[in-house]
């Protein structure tokens, strides 16, 4: 068959080369398993075997990469198919594609590198929250206001607020692990779509493969793309989460917060104007993160509304828009992670901007019900009054403004001395005095570190299992082929 020039130019030329990017060590390790599963179960004889994987063997992964797309095939499997028959003829060779199609061939080298990617972009987020808790455990004492609605609203610490991000990205690791372990599963033996009435071994292939195990419905593994969109839409959740993140740093960086300085090795001068530090390195997390976001949803937007099938939607034109979302987050993730081993925070002058703007003013409600029984409602109005009283009159002792204050409101004065007020509405005292589960008082951001600690190297623990089992598989592959 003859292709036109501009479906070669187009379509089959580029689809030639990513497939060579990224598709042809799993293509390899799929001929070498299914031949050794062939082999094993009696559909193809040993001498076969033998010959077929003397052909595999003499395949030069490297020369496959250097060769130019010429139009003599249609896609990299025919092209690697003609290698294999050189070398070993056409009868042998023929002999390899029993009990399977492009179809679970495709399907099987799509998860096998989304597994891939999903480990990559765990093991990105791990080192995320191994800096975020380095930092946790050096400001869990360094108080700072933070905002409700762009709005200065009460003290809390550095360690604090990092640590809400760090479970996020708690979160954002069981999400991918379920992904992980929905795309670990190998469709080969599905063939087109109905299977094979061959007696093949699917857990065998899925074993040498480094699977969980098989698919279920054959139709289904050849059809549904959910296990991608799942690890996609979970990847985006962590997008979204380490943006908002990146923002807060990057206003934190300004001259107007003044919150935190980045390394030397992460910022850099303006060509024109000396004084310049900028945070550069977040800004390209934030623009890449973006860029990433915006790929993922156009992976779901290329598979939707598309027949729930086999169809070349969800196969060749997209998985390079898959890779490139992965590696975009990835490095957006890692990027984050590695500018903030750099962040320093400057705890006297954060705590002493604390209270500006009577961030601590919901304590002295607190203190006015514990000290009084006051229903909330009504010590809310007398901070309310206080306020308004001191915007009036910026001279009278704060304990005089309180007593008018409350008396408005209950019709008796509340005595207050201003040493006991100053302490009320202390950032250090409305912080220490927090010490609700997940709250920012230090001995309860220093559990929340260590549950974060032993959660990382639970989660790390659980990576390094994946990983090894990839590895063992590609070694128990390795050794099964030899044996044929």
């Amino acid at each position: 068959m003859k292709f036109a020039p501009e479906y070669v130019t187009y379509v089959l030329n580029e689809n030639f080369e990513d497939a060579k990017e990224l598709f042809l060590a799993p293509l390899m390790a799929i001929h070498y398993a299914h031949l050794a599963m062939l082999a094993a179960q009696g559909i193809v004889s040993a001498e076969d075997a033998h010959r077929i994987r003397e052909a595999l063997d003499s395949v030069s992964l490297d020369d496959v990469r250097r060769a130019k797309y010429d139009g003599s095939c249609e896609d990299l499997f025919f092209y690697v198919e003609r290698l294999i028959v050189d070398a070993c003829g056409e009868d042998a060779a023929g002999r390899l594609h029993t009990a399977r199609s492009r179809n679970d061939i495709d399907m099987t080298m799509y998860r096998m590198r989304q597994r891939e990617f999903i480990l990559g972009l765990l093991a990105a987020t791990f080192e995320l929250r191994r800096s975020l808790l380095d930092l946790v455990d050096r400001h869990r004492e360094t108080v700072l206001a933070v905002h409700t609605h762009t709005q200065r609203a009460q003290p809390t610490t550095v360690a604090h607020y990092l640590l809400a991000m760090v479970e996020q990205l708690e979160r954002d690791g069981v999400r991918l692990q379920g992904a992980y372990d929905r795309t670990n599963r190998n469709p080969l033996g599905s063939c087109a779509i109905t299977g094979t009435g061959f007696p093949i071994d699917r857990q065998a292939t899925s074993e040498l493969l480094g699977f969980c195990g098989p698919t279920g419905n054959t139709y289904g593994s050849i059809a549904t793309v959910d296990y991608l969109l799942e690890s996609t839409s979970a990847a985006s959740v962590l997008l979204v989460g380490v943006g908002r993140f990146v923002q807060d740093l990057l206003l934190w960086c300004t001259a107007e917060f003044d919150y935190m300085r980045l390394g030397e090795g992460y910022v850099q001068c303006s060509s024109i104007m000396p004084q310049k530090r900028n945070p550069v390195a977040l800004e390209h997390a934030r623009a890449i993160g973006s860029k990433a976001l915006g790929q993922a949803m156009a992976i779901v937007t290329a598979v939707h509304n598309t027949p729930f099938g086999d169809i070349v939607d969800t196969e060749d034109d997209l998985q390079p828009l898959v890779f490139a979302m992965f590696h975009d987050a990835t490095r957006a993730v890692k990027l984050v992670g590695a500018a903030m081993t750099t962040a320093q925070f400057d705890a006297a002058r954060l705590e002493a901007r604390a209270g500006d703007g009577w961030t601590t003013l919901t304590e002295l409600a607190d203190t006015l019900v514990r000290d009084h029984g006051l229903p909330f409602k009504s010590a809310h109005g007398i901070a309310s009054r206080l306020i308004a009283a001191r915007a009036r009159d910026g001279k009278r002792p704060l304990s005089e403004l309180l007593a008018d204050a409350s008396r408005d409101v209950l019709g008796s004065p509340l005595e207050y001395s201003e040493a006991q007020l100053t302490e009320i509405l202390s950032p250090r005292h409305f912080v220490n005095v927090r010490k609700t589960p997940g709250g920012p008082a230090p001995e309860e951001t220093a559990r929340a570190a260590k549950a974060s600690r032993h959660q990382l190297e639970a989660d790390d623990s659980w990576w390094t299992n994946a990983t090894n089992a990839l590895a063992d598989a590609e070694r128990k592959l390795a050794d099964r082929s030899a044996s044929l």
